[in-house]
C-alpha cells in the first residue's frame, strides 16, 4: 500500500466522523456511555467477522500487552475524558479544547522516525484551529471560560492528548494488523457499559428508527472510521490528516444544516474558508519546500 493510498484511506475515517452528530441526533434520549457501549460492540463485532471472513482469524487478538494499553488507551481514554469534560463543563469550551488534538497531531509527528514538521504544517494547523473557535463560537454565541468549570477543562485537555497519542504512536505499531482494533472496540464497550451501569440512567433506543441510528453509527463512524484511521496513521501522511481533520466538524454542521437540524451561518462560513486554506497550505506549500 502507498503513502498517498493509505492516507486517502485515513481520509476516509474524518467524513465519516462527519456524519457522527446527525446520526447520534437520531438516538434520542440515549445517554453517552451507553451509547458508546452499544455502538463499539456493533463495530468490534463487525471488524471480527470481516478478519474471519479474510482469513485473519481471531488469532490477531494475540497481540502483547503494550498493544492493547495502546488501543484500549486511546479508544476508552479518550471517551471517558471526552464525557467527563461534556459534563464538568459547557459543550461549547470543552469541545474546542478537545478539539486540539488535530493540531497535537501534527506537532506529535516530528517526535516520530523519518517524519519532519514544517512551517507550513504549522501554520496549516493553526488555521484549522482557527475556523473551529470561529465555528463553536458561532454556535455558542461566544466562548468564555470560566474558572468554575478548570475540572472540566482540564478532563477535555487530557482527552484531546490522549488521542494524539494514540493516533502518533499507531506508526510505532505499524506491524500490527490493523484487524486488532475490533478486540480494541470491544473492551471499549465493555469498559462503557461498566461506565453505564455507575454513572447513568438506562435508557434504551425506542423503537426501530433509534435503533437503526445505533446500529449506523456501530458500522460507520464508530465502527468502520477507527480501521481507516489505523491504515492513515500506520502508513499515510500523519501531519496531513491531523490538518485535515479540522474539516469534520464544518461537515459535521453542513450536514445538520442540509438536514435542518441547524441553520447556516457567516461563521460557517469563515469556519470552511479558514479550515480549507489551512489544508491547502499544509499540502502546497509544504511539497513546494
Amino acid at each position: 500500500m502507498t503513502r498517498s493510498s493509505a492516507t486517502f484511506i485515513g481520509f476516509t475515517a474524518i467524513l465519516l466522523w462527519s456524519t457522527l452528530a446527525l446520526a447520534t441526533s437520531a438516538t434520542g434520549a440515549v445517554p453517552p456511555f451507553l451509547l458508546t457501549a452499544l455502538t463499539f460492540a456493533i463495530g468490534g463485532t463487525v471488524g471480527l467477522i470481516a478478519a474471519i471472513v479474510r482469513g485473519v482469524g481471531l488469532e490477531v487478538l494475540r497481540q502483547p500487552w503494550p498493544v492493547w494499553l495502546h488501543g484500549i488507551g486511546g479508544l476508552f481514554g479518550y471517551h471517558f475524558f471526552y464525557f467527563s469534560a461534556l459534563k464538568l463543563a459547557p459543550p461549547a469550551e470543552a469541545g474546542l479544547i478537545a478539539y486540539l488534538w488535530p493540531l497535537l497531531i501534527v506537532l506529535f509527528s516530528a517526535l516520530l522516525p523519518g517524519e519532519s514538521l514544517r512551517p507550513p504544517h504549522i501554520i496549516g494547523a493553526l488555521m484549522g484551529l482557527a475556523g473551529t473557535v470561529v465555528l463553536l463560537a458561532g454556535k455558542a454565541g461566544g466562548l468564555g471560560f470560566a474558572p468554575e468549570y478548570l475540572p472540566g477543562y482540564g478532563a477535555a485537555a487530557v482527552c484531546a492528548v490522549i488521542w494524539a497519542t494514540y493516533s502518533v504512536l499507531s506508526r510505532r505499531f505499524h506491524n500490527v494488523p490493523t484487524e486488532v482494533v475490533a478486540g480494541f472496540c470491544l473492551a471499549t464497550a465493555a469498559l462503557s457499559a461498566l461506565c453505564h451501569i455507575g454513572f447513568e440512567p438506562a435508557v434504551w433506543p425506542a423503537g426501530a428508527t433509534q435503533w437503526i441510528a445505533v446500529a449506523a453509527l456501530g458500522v460507520g463512524p464508530v465502527g468502520l472510521a477507527f480501521y481507516t484511521w489505523d491504515i492513515g496513521m500506520k502508513r499515510g501522511d500523519i501531519r496531513l490528516l491531523g490538518v485535515a481533520s479540522y474539516a469534520a466538524p464544518v461537515l459535521s454542521t453542513l450536514l445538520l444544516v442540509a438536514a435542518g437540524y441547524a441553520a447556516p451561518s457567516w461563521a460557517l462560513v469563515v469556519a470552511c474558508a479558514l479550515i480549507v486554506g489551512g489544508a491547502l497550505v499544509a499540502t502546497l506549500l509544504a511539497r513546494r519546500k
